[in-house]
């Protein structure tokens, strides 16, 4: 028989606060309060203590995502004058347009507006628990993520001007739903949690359940394996940074001094540098982080190569690497196209539009898009695989290949599902999303070209 796990009570919760963070002996303390059952568990356990309560308040994000998130509103400031506690609320404006997930925009939204609620000093706690720790990791498994991701979630970390801290990350959610179900307290039932369309809630309740029914201690296991890569990744970190503080140059890299580290020490570096100095843009995919410690390293003398990814650039200049933020060039766009909710997208800077229809030979597999792509046009470097079974190609070698003049090149529309490159116009489409013998709902991208 497994071993009892801890029980959802007051005086644990708080002894896991002051293990992770020993100032919440003192900190005024705010709960990211979604009036869901693991955040309003969190909520009434600090609620019982009586060192806590005068300290202690809730904040609630409205996504404004659904149409009854008002009505949950009202919920949670019911829940908070019933445990006579300060509630504040943020209604988010998401605007999708960064060709992020649903998932992905309202979760960083979220996390921002939380930030900019926290008073200096202030402790944000979260409701994540153990199960919350598991699906991370597998997520990020299957995503290819590498040590950082792997780790999963800190139990704490800097957030504003104050800290995050989890303090529910051993407890499993089964002790949240009794402590609950013992308080009668009411939750919010968000319709979007039983939605898989959303990769978490696919996890959270058809592979999960089947995992933990074979290995009941999954959940404690991965977590402990997640430390672990915690810990490694925290000496990775460490020697990047005394490598960076070696080459740096002013607030460039030097390209001797990169050169002269082993390659996996090099890309360690880089992938920190960058990650320092990104400002929330995102780091480099793994194939351009190994243009930049590979390639642009070993250029030749005099040679002024870049490698760009989003709006930013690496670039190789009188023996030193810099980075910097670039303005799109002109008739540079990038959208997002909802295809649940419209077949159709006008393109900017007179590029025409798009139309994704049914046909009955169409070369794509409509079942394998996502909901949502981000379309626009070329920055360098894309690949896709024309052909199934067949090899990856440079964008640029099957435009040339195929005499693509060069005004269409300028407007060409690329639809990416996620990071992929899944179809380019109406000429390409990747041989992960091409329809095939099995395929039930067959699609073709129409480009109506500009005039």
């Amino acid at each position: 028989m497994p071993q009892r796990g801890p029980q959802a009570d007051p005086a644990w919760v708080y002894s896991q606060l002051l293990r992770l963070h020993p100032a919440a002996a003192t900190a005024s303390l705010c709960v990211a309060f979604s009036g869901g059952e693991d955040s309003t568990a969190l909520l009434s356990l600090l609620a019982q203590l009586p060192q806590v309560r005068t300290r202690l308040r809730a904040v609630h994000i409205d996504h404004g995502l659904h149409a009854d998130s008002t009505s949950w509103v009202r919920v949670c400031r019911a829940t908070c004058r019933a445990l006579h506690l300060p509630f504040a609320t943020r209604r988010l404006d998401l605007r999708r347009t960064r060709g992020r997930s649903l998932e992905a925009l309202a979760r960083e939204g979220r996390y921002a507006a939380l930030a900019a609620a926290l008073r200096p000093g202030e402790l944000l706690l979260t409701a994540h628990h153990l199960e919350d720790q598991l699906e991370t990791v597998l997520l990020q498994l299957l995503r290819g993520a590498g040590l950082p991701g792997l780790s999963a979630m800190p139990a704490v970390m800097p957030l504003g001007c104050g800290f995050l801290v989890r303090p529910l990350l051993e407890l499993p959610r089964a002790a949240l739903n009794a402590w609950v179900q013992t308080c009668g307290v009411q939750c919010v039932a968000d319709p979007a949690n039983a939605d898989q369309a959303f990769d978490r809630n696919f996890l959270r309740h058809q592979v999960l359940p089947l995992i933990m029914s074979r290995w009941r201690g999954a959940a404690h296991t991965v977590s402990r394996s997640a430390r672990h890569i915690g810990a490694a990744q925290g000496l990775l970190e460490e020697m990047a940074r005394a490598d960076v503080a070696r080459a740096a140059d002013g607030a460039a890299l030097s390209v001797a001094s990169l050169r002269a580290l082993p390659l996996p020490r090099r890309r360690n570096a880089l992938r920190w540098w960058i990650a320092q100095r990104m400002a929330g843009h995102g780091v480099p995919d793994a194939r351009r982080l190994e243009e930049i410690a590979v390639t642009l390293l070993a250029a030749r003398v005099g040679a002024n190569p870049q490698v760009r990814w989003g709006q930013m650039r690496v670039q190789r200049h009188s023996g030193r690497l810099t980075l910097e933020q670039v303005q799109p060039a002109n008739g540079a766009y990038e959208l997002t196209w909802n295809l649940r909710r419209t077949s159709r997208l006008t393109l900017p800077a007179g590029a025409g539009w798009l139309e994704l229809v049914r046909s009955a030979h169409g070369p794509i597999d409509g079942a394998a898009l996502p909901a949502q792509v981000t379309v626009r046009t070329r920055r360098g470097g894309e690949r896709l695989r024309p052909r199934i079974g067949g090899p990856s190609r440079t964008l640029k070698s099957l435009l040339q290949t195929e005499q693509v003049p060069l005004l269409e090149r300028q407007h060409l529309p690329l639809l990416f599902a996620g990071e992929h490159l899944a179809a380019v116009g109406d000429l390409w489409v990747d041989a992960r999303w091409q329809s095939g013998a099995a395929t039930r709902k067959h699609m073709t991208v129409l480009w109506h070209r500009p005039a």
